[in-house]
């Protein structure tokens, strides 16, 4: 029976093929504009200072749970802007892992507001939304930039801190969180995007 062979693959060819790899990856990826991070930012600002307001204090809840969607769609119609929009429409897959990465938390994180909200636990939700929010970007970061890792790290920090901080300072740390971080952020990622033009 004959030797096998044993075929050395050039160095060359091994490199282009790491390298096509890394596009078809880059290329599967959605890209995030920064307007989307601002917006939300905006947002979320906006409705810390409705519930800073004493009268309005009360309703922080009902004015947060309006806010979420609001914020939601903004920052969806925003993405449905970019550029990179075009592609993840058509093949699906961009799409189809950032929503798998999102929404399973993002689920979690409103059944748990429902329990929390029955038990009176009402304290503990803006941890909740905050750490759970987070864990949500982290996921999400396997189909977006790296960047949003850190800003999902920044959101469930703040979410551990919310849930041992008294109850006065939950507002103010939401208002930290989904205004200030989503500016924060959105700004940052704005720059990437412009550095990557350039």
């Amino acid at each position: 029976m004959p030797e096998a062979k044993t075929v050395n693959l050039d160095v060359h060819a091994v490199a282009t093929l790491r390298y096509i790899r890394a596009s078809m990856d880059a290329a599967g990826n959605v890209a995030v504009p920064g307007s989307a991070g601002i917006a939300m930012g905006i947002i979320g600002t906006a409705a810390t200072v409705l519930c800073l307001v004493p009268h309005l204090r009360p309703h922080w809840l009902v004015i947060w749970l309006a806010t979420g969607p609001i914020a939601a769609v903004t920052g969806g119609l925003l993405l449905a802007r970019s550029g990179s929009v075009a592609y993840f429409i058509a093949a699906g897959t961009p799409g189809r892992k950032l929503a798998v990465a999102l929404l399973p938390t993002l689920f979690a994180g409103a059944v748990l507001t429902a329990v929390l909200w029955r038990a009176d636990l009402t304290d503990v939700i803006p941890g909740t939304w905050l750490l759970m929010y987070g864990c949500a970007l982290i996921s999400a970061s396997v189909s977006t930039t790296s960047i949003v890792t850190w800003m999902g790290a920044s959101f469930a920090g703040f979410g551990l801190l919310a849930l041992v901080m008294p109850a006065p300072l939950q507002i103010p740390l939401l208002g930290i969180g989904f205004g200030g971080l989503h500016v924060l952020f959105g700004i940052l990622i704005a720059r990437g995007a412009r550095g990557r033009e350039s």
